[in-house]
């Protein structure tokens, strides 16, 4: 897709991607980071029900994206510069999103993050939350290397020690992606703070988000957190697992050195964390 889009990239004012839905939160990530700094729209859509059902929502989304991605402003500029996604009535950074529903047309959502856009009578654009490039003329940069070498661990409650050692051991992997508690919280154990540290001490760069659907990861806020900052896990902000994803696949396929990817998975590069 990346390629596809930088081939033509001159050649539109924008792009409308139809992607299946379980998979568009991940796509829609690793795009917003592969693109780069983009000044056209990108825009990705689909359907909970098949085009050719009497009931698709196929139909509305489609519209609406094309409209969307051919939106101007007054100095002919495209409304939304970002790599987003359209369902239902409403436009979605796309490395802020996560599919949260099987059953109903709102498929998505941006739990920490506002839409950029809501379509009803009129589309109204918001603004405020879009980002916007400092030089319109520009040009793509695209970047199609990516390592995904990553490893998402859920902590549960009952974990045991000989299964988290046997995964954060898996050859190969260079980065372990931690879904926990809340804002940050894991097994109190000694056991578990001292496998993390082998890993973290053989170059596993690890990453804590929260398994929340809402809130952010705050390391500083129980002991564990503590733990595991002082032992070198990178906290993930309010990042969605599907970005976080994207992004260390990013990451990992343009740096060899970890304290450069450590500091930015710090960062906020396109939109994807909120910074402190």
């Amino acid at each position: 897709l990346t390629r596809l889009i930088a081939d033509h990239y001159d050649n539109y004012d924008g792009f409308v991607i139809l992607h299946g839905t379980d998979t568009m939160s991940f796509s829609a990530s690793a795009l917003s980071f592969m693109l780069g700094d983009i000044t056209k729209p990108v825009v990705f859509t689909g359907s909970q029900l098949p085009i050719g059902m009497l009931r698709t929502d196929g139909k509305e989304n489609l519209i609406s994206s094309i409209e969307i991605a051919a939106s101007k402003d007054e100095d002919g500029h495209p409304m939304v510069p970002e790599v987003c996604i359209y369902f239902e009535s409403q436009l979605y950074r796309g490395n802020r999103t996560t599919k949260y529903t099987a059953e109903n047309f709102r498929a998505f959502r941006s739990a920490n993050y506002p839409v950029l856009a809501e379509a009803g009578i009129h589309i109204k654009f918001n603004t405020a939350f879009i980002r916007y490039p400092e030089d319109w003329n520009q040009p793509l940069k695209p970047v199609c290397k990516l390592d995904p070498s990553v490893l998402i661990i859920k902590i549960i409650p009952g974990i045991r020690q000989s299964t988290l050692d046997a995964l954060v051991s898996i050859p190969g992997i260079r980065a372990i992606i931690l879904e926990t508690y809340g804002s940050g919280n894991a097994p109190s154990g000694r056991w578990f703070t001292d496998s993390i540290k082998k890993a973290v001490e053989r170059g596993t760069i690890v990453l804590n988000i929260t398994q929340c659907q809402a809130g952010r990861v705050d390391m500083d806020a129980y002991s564990t957190g503590k733990s595991l900052k002082n032992i070198g896990v990178i906290g993930g902000s309010d990042c969605t697992t599907e970005a976080a994803a994207a992004k260390l696949f990013f990451l990992l396929g343009q740096y060899s050195d970890n304290k450069t990817i450590t500091q930015l998975l710090k960062k906020n590069i396109r939109g994807e964390l909120t910074e402190k």
